[in-house]
């Protein structure tokens, strides 16, 4: 019997709503991912029809926006209730180009999470630095 092998990798699309200049809800389309290699961050890709944005979040301050308001500075999330009485997430992103607010069901976020948690459980974050070292002295073929 043959093994597969265990993806170190994981992503799922979300949908997130924001309000648009006229208050109007919008769907954001975007992917989380998660790498077992870099167990503390999930990457978020925003997308539109003219362009994608990557943010770094930490995991820890993913799992905690489900429950309690967390982050300061660039990344805010708190647990709130959408138009419909369900259970969300907001999620406040601020850059030197603006600021974004938007929100999502918690049962998404905490579906996705727990699926990182499988991979990497929380306190088993580590890193291979023999691997990153490697990684980062290695020069690449003359051309």
């Amino acid at each position: 019997m043959t093994q597969q092998p265990q993806t170190r990798v994981l992503s799922q699309d979300l949908t997130l709503q924001c309000l648009d200049a006229s208050g109007r809800s919008v769907d954001l389309p975007s992917t989380f991912e998660y790498d077992a290699a870099d167990p503390w961050a999930v990457w978020i890709t925003f997308r539109s029809p003219r362009d994608q944005v990557r943010w770094a979040v930490g995991r820890d301050l993913l799992l905690q926006g489900l429950t309690d308001p967390a982050g300061e500075g660039d990344i805010q999330l708190w647990p709130s209730i959408d138009e419909n009485g369900r259970a969300a997430v907001v999620m406040e992103l601020h850059s030197p180009d603006g600021r974004l607010v938007t929100q999502l069901h918690t049962h998404e976020l905490y579906r996705f999470l727990t699926r990182t948690l499988a991979m990497v459980p929380v306190g088993a974050e580590s890193i291979d630095l023999d691997e990153l070292v490697a990684e980062i002295t290695r020069t690449s073929p003359a051309g």
